[in-house]
């Protein structure tokens, strides 16, 4: 059967999937059944998408990340290396809490860097920025700069990964790409 989406042939898909066009599945990687994956998207080494998990467009997952059921990632989104999602508050190897999975979304355009861990529950806000290695305990606004363990925010980022420096106005200019944003009651939007 011909696909419209490369899989090295190390990858294992169960099915049911769907897979959107032009999407690659490289070294290692495990994608389980009822998984939706969209166009264009980049999953590296060693990557486990468990059920039911649904990937944006454009995607770009890292080696060594783990994606448990519960988690929607929007388009755009980038995942580092050795990342990694949780879906039980409190886990125990003796009790069966399938079915009780709490559910993450990490909206557009948003970055959760290399080794971080992302705990149940708690949604990623579109262009946020997390820092390596950031434990994330509670939802993150829109483009928040977050790190720490547990994370806390300290600054703001633009939809270019550029950290924003607002002046007495509330307003800051993204140095790459020139957009505006204003900061109002502790929200940041382009202007």
């Amino acid at each position: 059967m011909k696909t419209n989406y490369f899989a090295h042939e190390t990858a294992v898909i169960d099915e049911p999937c769907i897979i959107g066009e032009g999407t690659r599945i490289w070294h290692f990687s495990h994608i389980m059944k009822n998984c939706e994956i969209g166009k264009d998207c980049n999953i590296g080494q060693n990557v486990v998408v468990s059920p039911e998990v649904i990937l944006g467009m454009n995607v770009k997952i890292q080696n060594n990340v783990s994606i448990y059921t519960g988690v929607i990632c929007e388009d755009d989104v980038f995942l580092g290396p050795s990342c990694v999602f949780t879906n039980v508050t409190n886990p125990r190897s003796g009790v069966n809490r399938r079915g009780q999975y709490e559910k993450t979304t990490v909206k557009k355009g948003a970055s959760i860097g290399a080794n971080s861990t992302i705990v149940c529950g708690h949604d990623i806000g579109r262009y946020a920025f997390i820092g390596a290695g950031a434990v994330v305990t509670k939802t993150v606004p829109d483009y928040a700069l977050v790190v720490g363990n547990p994370a806390k925010q300290i600054g703001w980022m633009s939809e270019f990964g550029h950290r924003l420096n607002f002046n007495e106005e509330g307003k800051a200019t993204c140095p790459e790409s020139g957009e505006v944003y204003s900061l109002n009651e502790g929200k940041v939007e382009k202007v």
